[in-house]
């Protein structure tokens, strides 16, 4: 007899997404590093947006189903919709950057000197 511990866990790892986004997000010379696990995705599959700010990351994939397999505990199911999103302040959204390489995404962006976005004001 199996443990019911199994059914649960399959049942209970679509409630959380980011198990399957792990990342770091580091400084190095200036720039802003996001290194993200994206497994089972393609390139074609993956989409990164920058508005103010925000960085959001999707990658989306339909559901292949198989015949003649019944699973009795499956870890590695690589479909449907994750998403992660991040808010990274003083940054040039010009020169943002994204590589997948090996089921890694790298995004780089430029920091921007934190006195150039400051404004002064006169007190009278």
């Amino acid at each position: 007899m199996l443990p019911s511990r199994m059914f649960f866990d399959d049942m209970l790892s679509d409630l959380t997404t980011e198990n399957k986004m792990k990342c770091d997000i580091y400084e190095k010379d200036d720039k802003i590093y996001i290194e993200m696990d994206v497994p089972g995705y393609d390139k074609k599959d993956i989409k990164v947006e920058c508005n103010k700010g925000n960085i959001v990351i999707k990658a989306e994939k339909e559901n292949k189903t198989e015949e003649n397999k019944k699973y009795l505990h499956r870890e590695r199911k690589v479909y449907g919709k994750i998403e992660r999103s991040f808010h990274l302040e003083d940054i040039d959204e010009e020169s943002i950057e994204a590589e997948f390489k090996d089921g890694i995404l790298t995004i780089s962006v430029e920091k921007v000197d934190e006195d150039k976005n400051k404004k002064y004001i006169e007190v009278k």
